[in-house]
C-alpha cells in the first residue's frame, strides 16, 4: 500500500469559515493543505468535509491521522 507524502510533522492551524473544503490525502497537491487536483493519485482520495462554525481548526499536514482532515496526533508517532 503506497504511503502518503509527509508535508510536515505539525498540523495547519486555520481559521475556517463555514462552508466546504477539499483536504489532501495524499501530500502531493501545491496547494496544502488542501487539494487542488494536481494530487491524490492512485489509492489516494481527497476528503469533503464542512465547516458549520467559523473557529480555528488542526488540519492534518503529515497525512497519517485517522480522523482526516483534522489532526490526531499521529505526527507525534511518526
Amino acid at each position: 500500500m503506497p504511503k502518503p507524502n509527509i508535508v510536515k510533522t505539525f498540523p495547519a492551524m486555520l481559521d475556517l469559515e463555514p462552508g466546504d473544503y477539499t483536504w489532501c490525502a495524499c501530500g502531493s497537491c501545491g496547494n496544502q493543505p488542501y487539494a487542488d487536483g494536481s494530487g491524490c493519485k492512485g489509492n489516494f482520495e481527497a476528503v469533503r468535509f464542512s465547516i458549520a462554525h467559523a473557529k480555528r481548526y488542526k488540519l492534518c499536514l503529515c497525512k497519517h491521522t485517522k480522523s482526516a482532515p483534522y489532526c490526531d496526533s499521529a505526527h507525534c508517532r511518526l
